[in-house]
């Protein structure tokens, strides 16, 4: 938990720090976006602009939500958060040892998977919503955070309106309560809204990184550059 949320609050410092002295790109909808983010995180579900914009079969809503799921950042992420789990005791039942780490390694995958697939498969395609993040990539800084943060809760139809974003809150309380079966100390009112705002913070925490990491990677291509050309 306390990683989570002091990974909110670096990915908004650092967002926060690009939204002020950004340099967007003159046509957003020619940048090949990463897979993944700082390396680790998966960025499948990201689209560079809505110039052309095409809706997802539900087979393609799926598939992201599998790519998401099983992408070796996500594994390595789950091992991180098992850690820290394991080391604050966050869940007693769990134990010690390397039995301990592995109930906690599965709690934290098994949050990160089913939580895919409800935000970004099932209920993206029972609802007809689009689960990807259309990135702004223009305009001032701030415009582009206060957009990022926005589309936590508000996203695209299928058929091309805006609507609620009924797909991330619904889909992450499903989530919740399916990790109540297997969180046996947690299992109280109180911890599950928690969990949840918590679960809604940390995707708001990624879309903000979602809009600006291009920009990121510009500055250090440019800065590696620079670099290289000072020692020539």
């Amino acid at each position: 938990m306390i990683y989570r949320i002091s990974s909110i609050g670096v990915a908004v410092f650092l967002t926060a720090w690009i939204a002020c002295c950004q340099e967007p790109p003159s046509d957003p909808s020619q940048e090949q976006e990463s897979k993944r983010i700082l390396g680790i995180i998966p960025n499948y579900r990201t689209s560079p602009s809505l110039v052309n914009y095409e809706p997802l079969t539900s087979r393609e809503k799926f598939k992201i939500a599998a790519q998401d799921s099983f992408d070796r950042g996500t594994v390595a992420l789950a091992a991180l958060l098992g850690g820290e789990g394991q080391l604050t005791n966050s869940n007693r039942a769990f134990g010690q040892g390397g039995a301990g780490f592995g109930q906690y390694f599965g709690a934290a995958y098994g949050d990160q998977v089913i939580g895919n697939f409800m935000t970004e498969g099932v209920f993206p395609t029972l609802l007809h919503q689009d689960p990807r993040y259309f990135r702004r990539g223009t305009g001032s800084g701030w415009s582009r955070f206060g957009y990022a943060v926005g589309r936590t809760f508000w996203t695209r139809r299928d058929s091309g309106g805006m609507q609620f974003n009924y797909s991330e809150i619904a889909g992450n309380s499903v989530a919740v309560a399916i990790s109540q079966a297997y969180y046996v100390d947690n299992r109280n009112a109180s911890d599950a809204v928690s969990k949840l705002g918590v679960q809604i913070g940390v995707d708001m925490a990624a879309n903000i990184l979602k809009e600006f990491w291009p920009d990121i990677e510009r500055k250090f291509r440019h800065k590696h550059h620079e670099d290289r050309n000072a020692f020539k």
